[in-house]
């Protein structure tokens, strides 16, 4: 989605109203957020938005960008920058050695690189409503859904190194163990990591 270059654009102050139903999309997409939300959007907060090519707006608080949003997908999605900040808040799933460079290079994330030994997906267990999470071997602690954001760990590396929507459920991952999981996403060193937002 981000492959090539973006070149920054006007950026505008966005309505308190607007605002708030960002911050409430947030807590609903990210409950594990919550504890955060005003270190990450107070609610006395200056948020604006800068309009990206295809149809994608960038939310960014002083300088920083938060969340990107597309018009086809119905959740907001956390930039990078943000993940890095707060890694255990968002669902995830962890792809082998084999599949980081090319993830990182924009290629269809696909279920061999997860389903493989050094790969990831969840392991459902209980766990208390607001306190799921990933496991000590960084499986998270429910099933996630198709259409449902997810950041992308990678085997050996402590930082998320994409974020994207997924494409087929991770139980039907599990079950097919082919095919693609999630096709467009953000990654590290594509054109919205690097676009500058001062």
């Amino acid at each position: 989605m981000f492959k090539k270059e973006l070149h920054p654009s006007p950026k505008s102050k966005l309505k308190s109203s607007v605002q708030r139903g960002i911050r409430q999309s947030v807590l609903e997409s990210y409950p594990l957020l919550a504890p955060y939300m005003e270190e990450i959007i107070s609610k006395k907060a200056s948020l604006q938005q800068m309009k990206l090519p295809d149809r994608c707006t960038l939310y960014i608080l002083d300088g920083e960008p938060l969340f990107w949003e597309h018009d086809d997908v119905d959740h907001l999605l956390p930039h990078l920058r943000l993940v890095h900040r707060f890694p255990q808040a968002f669902p995830s799933i962890r792809i082998d050695r084999g599949a980081i460079r090319f993830v990182l290079s924009g290629a269809t994330l696909m279920a061999p690189g997860l389903t493989s030994a050094g790969g990831r997906l969840p392991a459902p267990r209980d766990v208390p409503e607001g306190e799921e999470g990933p496991d000590e071997d960084g499986r998270w602690s429910r099933e996630l859904k198709k259409g449902e954001p997810v950041i992308v760990m990678a085997e050996g590396k402590t930082e998320a190194c994409a974020v994207g929507v997924l494409v087929e459920g991770t139980a039907e991952i599990k079950e097919k163990g082919k095919g693609p999981v999630m096709e467009e996403c953000h990654y590290l060193g594509d054109g919205l990591w690097n676009l500058s937002t001062d």
